[in-house]
């Protein structure tokens, strides 16, 4: 897959089969809309073309929704990459772009740069400013710009959309199976190692504790989490590990934090980045009686995630 950050630099592409969509968390729903896409490429000798957009357009449009995202930019393009997509455009959303009438979203931005020889495109698919553009819209000028209009069904637009509200409230909570079952693969993110009060290392369970760079990630409630990590500084190999996401009552933690006890591990990657994989919430985070109390639950806890 070819990754375009810059649209006056497009080439030309052979019969574009187009569709145009934020892909947060590229789920099971979404896959269909692939599937759909690379049939009809197939049919007409063309080119699969998504555009997303970056940053998110609803916190252009609306900076204070604080909108947390399944996948950050680079996540959704490892996960597309995967899936046959020829070609990804990155558009920048910016106020300006937000601006664009209707009529010239389809003139100087679909036709002029995309030239579409099929548009893939939802039934509740809106776009230019106040999102006055709509299906209708876009069917009415298929003669005068010569492209072919494909609905997207309505089922798997609900899919879409039932499926992308579930799988942000099931990480939110905690229930990865629901999550991991809805995105067809196991729910992950980053984050790099940083400096932490080592008392994990004291009691025998040294942990990397991860900051978090892109801040709108939808992180998984707190609790402890069977996992499998893999560091960048040993790309392709996976470790097992239990991660504890929340506040640390035990040691009265004010901070909430996320630890990651990597098993038969012992190099130093602070200065890293930690791609965490999250398998399956163990137990909710509990304020033991003391250390040695903590020390034993944590046993318990390494032996219920091995083999998740």
């Amino acid at each position: 897959m070819l990754v375009y950050r810059n649209i006056d630099l497009l080439p030309l592409f052979r019969n574009t089969v187009l569709t145009i969509g934020t892909f947060d968390g590229v789920h099971t729903g979404h896959q269909q809309v692939i599937t759909q896409m690379k049939k009809r490429a197939f049919e007409v000798n063309g080119e699969t073309v998504i555009i997303t957009f970056d940053p998110h357009p609803r916190t252009v449009i609306n900076a204070a929704s604080g909108i947390k995202l399944i996948n950050t930019l680079d996540e959704k393009i490892e996960l597309l990459s995967d899936k046959g997509i020829d070609h990804l455009v990155i558009v920048p959303f910016t106020e300006k772009f937000a601006q664009l009438s209707a009529e010239d979203y389809i003139s100087q931005f679909l036709i002029r740069y995309f030239r579409p020889h099929t548009l893939i495109i939802g039934y509740d698919h809106h776009f230019g400013k106040g999102r006055s553009g709509n299906y209708e819209l876009l069917k009415l000028h298929t003669t005068t710009y010569q492209y072919q209009l494909m609905e997207i069904p309505a089922h798997v637009l609900d899919s879409i959309s039932v499926s992308s509200t579930h799988i942000r409230q099931a990480i939110g909570h905690g229930d990865m199976n629901i999550a991991n079952q809805l995105l067809g693969y196991t729910y992950f993110f980053s984050g790099l190692v940083v400096e932490g009060n080592k008392l994990g290392r004291s009691i025998g369970y040294p942990t990397a504790n991860l900051d978090i760079p892109e801040k709108s990630k939808l992180i998984p409630g707190d609790g402890v989490y069977a996992v499998d990590v893999e560091s960048s500084d040993e790309p392709g190999r996976r470790y097992q590990a239990m991660m504890n996401i929340g506040f640390r009552p035990t040691v009265d933690g004010s901070k909430r934090m996320i630890e990651v006890n990597i098993f038969q591990f012992d190099r130093s990657i602070y200065g890293y980045s930690l791609k965490v994989f999250v398998k399956k919430f163990l137990r909710p985070e509990i304020k033991f009686s003391g250390l040695d109390a903590l020390k034993a639950q944590l046993a318990l806890d390494r032996e219920a995630s091995i083999g998740v």
